[in-house]
């Protein structure tokens, strides 16, 4: 685990013990480069990735790290973001896609590369799903995917987004719009978490909903399995039943009708399942739910 540079871009990188055979890149919230960020770098390099998050604000405050539960510091952040380009914010991630597949930092080649972002960071995901060759994209509580739907065409990897019913950044009616752009989209899952807000996934924090991040971490393991299932180690691959292995045959509607099984069967370690249990009362999730994803 270690900062370095690519170009004038800061990153953080998070190496396995062994070789990668996939790389995640981590994209952040509008509190730059923080300590939660490293500490999902770290989480997915022990599950066996390559994973790198870039400092997004590196061309006019780099290097910040910020605290959204300190009033502050989350000012500071919506003062970022007002400056922040979101086109640039896309080159950016290409750039370190094309550096994983060539070698980054020292690590050989990789050549399956995700991403997953929060926040900012979710819309980039999306907007990277749609202009990059990216395998897949996940996105947490992205703002402002409703005012880009006309992208959605350019979608050609799966892309699967995390949407709070209660996100105070992301109302009612651009849920609806994304809902109306993107349900029927044969490559994007949509999910949502009725009753919680923005930044429920945060790693560390007062905004963090434990059931409800656990239940969404969990689900993106579809993307995984579809287009970085390499890097699954074969214990990793041992821990999910043969349904799950093979769901990918059946139709979307037989998956639907076993999705609280695959959801609360072995692809969650025990605590996890523990955790979906005790929140899925006040997490009730609607997915629209591709056969491609």
């Amino acid at each position: 685990m270690t900062m370095t540079t690519l170009g004038d871009m800061n990153i953080y990188v998070a190496a396995p013990g062994t070789a990668p055979t996939a790389a995640i890149i981590v994209i952040p919230e509008i509190f730059g480069l923080n300590a939660g960020i490293r500490q999902k770098c770290d989480s997915w390099a022990a599950k066996g990735y390559l994973a790198v998050a870039l400092d997004i604000f590196w061309r006019f405050a780099p290097g910040v790290e910020l605290n959204p539960d300190v009033e502050a510091e989350l000012n500071e952040a919506f003062g970022y973001f007002q400056q922040y380009d979101a086109d640039k914010g896309v080159l950016d991630i290409e750039t370190v896609i094309k550096a994983i597949r060539h070698g980054l930092a020292g690590h050989g080649p990789v050549a399956k590369v995700g991403c997953v972002g929060f926040c900012l960071g979710g819309r980039l995901a999306y907007m990277a799903a749609a202009r990059t060759d990216i395998d897949g994209s996940v996105g947490y509580y992205g703002v402002m995917i409703d005012q880009m739907l006309g992208e959605s065409h350019a979608i050609a990897h799966p892309l699967m987004l995390h949407i709070p019913t209660a996100d105070h950044f992301v109302g009612p009616e651009a849920q609806a719009a994304i809902h109306a752009g993107l349900d029927d989209h044969p490559k994007v899952t949509l999910h949502d978490y009725v009753g919680l807000d923005h930044g429920f996934a945060a790693e560390m924090g007062n905004r963090r909903d434990e059931a409800g991040a656990v239940l969404a971490d969990g689900r993106w393991y579809r993307v995984r399995r579809r287009t970085l299932t390499p890097a699954l180690s074969q214990g990793e691959r041992g821990q999910f039943p043969a349904a799950l292995r093979l769901s990918g045959s059946f139709s979307s509607w037989r998956r639907k009708k076993f999705s609280v099984a695959l959801r609360l069967s072995g692809s969650l370690s025990p605590w996890e399942r523990a955790g979906v249990r005790a929140g899925r009362e006040h997490v009730m999730p609607h997915a629209a739910t591709s056969p491609s994803i």
